[in-house]
């Protein structure tokens, strides 16, 4: 972790004073650390640091402006801003444990092909917060970021496959893959479909942790490598950012790490539907009629729509366990982006109090989150004249809801069912995270499911 936590008091760590927008006269400062701020015009700006020099020239602490309630996350900013030391708030923040969560996100640096890491820095963890805790939700957010991050040239159907196996071994998991035309004798027809014309076999992982007689709760992740959009194939620009349509798959295997490493009491099992959406003689085209695992007949209106296919198989296999919990992510519309831009990711589900929760995790943890309805009367646009349903609906509204609507036609039997529809990535630099691949939801998710299993 770039930035280290320490929960034994380090010796000669220096001071961080959180300085509120116009606060400094009420932040108790040194007067001569007052002085300084006001000689900079320091006045307690949000994400802004100040070094403050001592009496010999030495560094003797540091200013942090939190503005006008920014959230705790804004500290993540510490971890680029500090000069590299030792260092300590001097008064415990208001939300401790996030404060010292956004000190570690801020700290993450991407370095697999060559980027160097950030600074060395040390930072006592603030009174009364879990280390470990802390420690297990950033490993589990870096995990996230790091597969979405690594391009498909090195993250493909396999190397997908091949981070599950290497996260599984941590924890002691167990993991089972259906791969290639196996898919069809095992009757996964739409993963078999969209993921054919790749020269990178399609398959289905499978992971499973827990004790057997414990709740369930099973995590589903779409794990599209790469998505040309198929035969109705993407301009350059859309597929810039492809890399990442695996997110909602790097998402569940953060919340996977962070459940695992707490070690909660439930039967954990994470599936992933890892393909990639190319292009060749055998790619599925438009006009299609595609079987499903559920015995649902799919007409294809759009190739680039293939998120869903994959994802309804894998839905299907979940709820025929009837998981206590069952969730699935998946950076599946850019309908999603248009309605609630790239910082708000909208989820869907039926089970009230399920969504109060997730709410009410969601501003907790600062960690945004907003529900949008499964609005049954939209369910009628994705009716198909030959087939029992079509991917796609043909007037282009309210694009994530119909999307969320055709995924629920594979859940059935389980009565707490949410789907996110993610962005997974940052567009730009935030206190919290660099631009690039993103952890949604997740921290959320874990807050529940830990109170709920915990």
């Amino acid at each position: 972790m770039p930035v280290e936590l320490v929960e034994t008091k380090l010796q000669g760590a220096l001071p961080v004073h959180l300085v509120a927008r116009d606060g400094l006269e009420a932040a108790g400062l040194a007067p001569s650390a007052l002085a300084w701020a006001k000689a900079n015009g320091f006045a307690g700006e949000a994400g802004r640091t100040l070094a403050v020099p001592g009496e010999n020239g030495a560094l003797a602490g540091a200013l942090f402006g939190t503005g006008e309630g920014e959230g705790a996350l804004a500290l993540g900013a510490l971890s680029k801003t500090l000069p590299e030391g030792d260092w300590h708030f001097a008064s415990i923040p208001a939300e401790p444990e996030l404060a010292a969560i956004a000190l570690a996100l801020g700290g993450y640096v991407f370095t697999r092909y060559g980027k160097k890491p950030g600074k060395a820095l040390r930072f006592d963890v603030p009174d009364g917060v879990d280390a470990a805790r802390v420690r297990r939700i950033a490993d589990g957010v870096f995990l996230a970021r790091d597969l979405v991050n690594t391009p498909t040239s090195d993250m493909g159907p396999d190397d997908l496959e091949k981070a599950v196996r290497t996260l599984a071994a941590a924890h002691k998991a167990e993991v089972s893959v259906i791969k290639g035309d196996e898919l069809l004798s095992q009757n996964f027809p739409m993963i078999h479909a969209v993921g054919r014309a790749s020269s990178g076999a399609p398959r289905l992982i499978d992971m499973i942790w827990g004790q057997p007689g414990a709740p369930k709760v099973t995590l589903v992740g779409k794990g599209v490598c790469f998505d040309t959009g198929g035969l109705d194939i993407k301009p350059s620009s859309g597929m810039l950012l492809m890399k990442k349509d695996m997110g909602g798959a790097a998402n569940v295997l953060g919340l996977a790490s962070m459940i695992m490493a707490a070690g909660l009491n439930l039967r954990l099992r994470v599936l992933i539907p890892a393909v990639e959406n190319s292009i060749a003689g055998n790619a599925f085209r438009p006009g299609d009629v595609l079987a499903s695992r559920k015995g649902i007949t799919v007409e294809i209106g759009n190739t680039d729509a293939e998120g869903r296919l994959v994802l309804g198989d894998a839905l299907a296999l979940a709820d025929d366990e009837e998981p206590h919990l069952l969730v699935d992510m998946a950076t599946l519309t850019g309908a999603a982006r248009v309605a609630l831009g790239p910082d708000l990711p909208p989820f869907y589900t039926g089970d009230e109090a399920l969504a109060s929760d997730l709410a009410a995790a969601s501003l907790a943890v600062e960690d945004p989150l907003w529900r949008l309805p499964l609005w049954r009367p939209y369910d009628a646009k994705l009716s198909s004249k030959i087939a029992d349903i079509n991917n796609v609906t043909t007037d282009g509204f309210a694009g994530s809801i119909t999307a969320a609507l055709f995924l629920k036609r594979f859940v059935e039997k389980t009565a707490s069912w949410a789907h996110f529809d993610i962005f997974a990535w940052n567009p730009a630099d935030r206190p919290h995270g660099p631009a690039g691949g993103e952890a949604q939801g997740i921290r959320a998710l874990e807050r529940v499911i830990s109170t709920r299993f915990g």
